[in-house]
């Protein structure tokens, strides 16, 4: 067997116990109406990000009352930002850095024949019947109570260009419909899933299209399947990339198609070109349930995996979801790759993706340095625009002051930063990405672009200076007061407007001294101005 310079998904959790982000339990559960539930309340009960870790369940039943030998591990891969980062093998600040060097720098895999994933192989009458093929696998229901069936969502579907030998790697989900049957949904608008389009050339020729369900695998492996890479472009030479050096995989038992050798569970099947099954429904990643429609339907040849393998499943629907943290941990450096280096922007200092809620795509916010031009700040909103088809239906310019993670914060700046009539614009025939459908007389979607950056010098915020507060909350703890969390903005600080004998009057005011300013003020009454005069900080000396 090839040596490996990368964790496969053993290591990982292995790292992930000795990093107390880890939590084991072994009473019995039910993976129909409990696990994703009791992991999903770490996202919905106020615990901080950095609190959230992976389950490991190692006593699995179901509703029927079966029991399960193989253990599932929810959250493994990015239920906070450190397990992602472990998973990556980098520090969060190289995240980006990480992935550029990854997609300049490919690397080819290494085929090898004897792989952990072979260890155990099922084929034939082994895969059909109750308790066999895929009904003898613990895949959780994820939305009790409005999913149609338990459902692979931790997927690294890899299918084949018919034309080019090249192939794809994607996340999509596949509901079990019977031990030897799956449905297989892929996205069909334009610059979704590269799966689909390769369906479309295997129709064309009137065969089945091969597919590889690749169920846990080597972290970095895992990672490239939700990540939008240009199409043509095999995952596995930038999971190469990413790890430094080749990713081991294997040939499949009953398909022409590659596989991480190192996978925890591959099962191998053709996707019929010729009909469609209904499909869902199921909760989906844009936070609704996707209702039923008509997908792709799946038989199954072989499922191989590794002897002690574990099966991951991953929380998405609502956002924050571990599948929101591996997307945003990778899209906002590639935005901000894109605006910075791809189009030669000045100013830009971050791109961030609103994710409770809306899932990254609907809602964009651009952090501009206060002395960026105009020119550059519109060229920004519309270089969001341009990356990917579905990311950014509201765009939105703030300057560095600006918690993009603040809802109030950002209100602030469109309120008192943000002309509408000049400072909006909208771009029509966008499509509609993630999300329902509602019938509407306009057939596409629509984008807005805000600039709510300063325009100009503004007065100092009106909270007291960065000193008093913190002296002041010395003196909160001294005495004894409840626990605090400061919440941005905690003090004042100066936008621009703001001159030195102003300061010098509020260091006066501060140290006792006011009649001193009373004394200074006196000294230039007039008779030549009306009330709410303004004196601006030129004309104070």
């Amino acid at each position: 067997m090839s040596q490996r310079n990368y964790p496969d998904l053993h290591e990982h959790i292995k790292e992930l116990r000795a990093a107390n982000l880890l939590i084991e339990i072994n009473d019995p559960i039910n993976k129909d109406t409990e696990m994703h539930p009791l992991v999903r309340w770490q996202f919905r009960g106020g615990i901080a990000e950095a609190d959230r870790k992976a389950f490991l369940f190692t006593n699995i039943i179901d509703s029927l009352g079966r029991k399960y030998d193989l253990p599932v591990v929810v959250g493994a891969l990015a239920t906070n930002p450190e397990i992602y980062r472990i998973g990556l093998g980098c520090e969060l600040d190289e995240v980006g850095e990480t992935w550029g060097r990854a997609i300049s720098n490919p690397v080819k895999p290494c085929l090898i024949k004897d792989a952990p994933c072979h260890e155990i192989i099922s084929t034939g009458n082994d895969l059909v019947g109750v308790g066999c093929g895929l009904d003898a696998l613990p895949i959780p229901i994820s939305t009790p109570g409005f999913d149609c069936a338990p459902y692979l969502t931790a997927t690294n579907c890899i299918t084949k260009d018919p034309i080019t030998g090249i192939q794809n790697m994607g996340t999509y989900r596949a509901g079990l419909k019977a031990s030897d049957r799956l449905a297989v949904r892929m996205v069909v608008r334009p610059g979704g899933a590269e799966g689909y389009v390769h369906w479309k050339k295997w129709k064309e020729r009137k065969k089945p299209m091969p597919c590889a369900i690749v169920v846990g695998c080597p972290p970095a492996v895992n990672f490239m399947s939700p990540q939008k890479l240009q199409m043509g472009i095999d995952e596995i030479d930038i999971a190469g990339g990413l790890v430094g050096g080749p990713i081991n995989i294997t040939k499949c038992k009953t398909i022409d198609l590659n596989v991480p050798a190192e996978s925890e569970l591959v099962v191998e099947g053709l996707i019929s070109t010729e009909y469609v099954e209904p499909e869902a429904p199921f909760g989906e990643s844009a936070g609704y349930v996707a209702l039923e429609s008509y997908n792709m339907t799946m038989q199954v040849t072989a499922i191989t995996r590794r002897r002690n393998a574990v099966i991951p499943s991953i929380i998405s629907q609502v956002t924050p979801s571990e599948s929101s943290v591996i997307k945003r941990l990778a899209y906002e450096p590639l935005f901000l790759n894109h605006l910075k280096n791809n189009l030669g922007i000045n100013g830009v200092i971050k791109v961030s993706l609103h994710e409770p809620l809306t899932n990254l795509r609907k809602i964009v916010f651009v952090q501009m340095e206060r002395e960026a031009p105009s020119t550059e700040i519109w060229r920004a909103l519309y270089g969001c625009a341009a990356l990917q088809s579905g990311v950014g239906k509201f765009i939105i310019a703030i300057n560095d002051d600006i918690d993009p993670e603040n809802g109030d914060a950002v209100f602030w700046a469109m309120g008192y930063r943000c002309n509408p009539a000049i400072d909006c614009h909208i771009l029509d025939n966008r499509s509609h990405g993630q999300g329902p459908r509602v019938p509407r007389s306009v057939s596409e979607d629509s984008a807005l672009l805000i600039d709510a950056t300063m325009k100009g010098p503004l007065p100092p915020l009106a909270l007291p200076k960065k000193e008093y507060m913190e002296n002041a909350l010395g003196l909160w703890e001294r005495l004894g007061l409840p626990s605090l969390k400061p919440e941005s903005p905690w003090h004042g600080y100066t936008l621009g407007d703001w001159s030195d004998n102003w300061d010098q009057a509020a260091k006066r005011a501060a140290d006792g001294h006011y009649l001193k300013n009373g004394e200074i003020t006196k000294q230039r009454i007039t008779t030549n101005s009306l009330p709410e005069t303004p004196i601006r900080s030129d004309e104070s000396d």
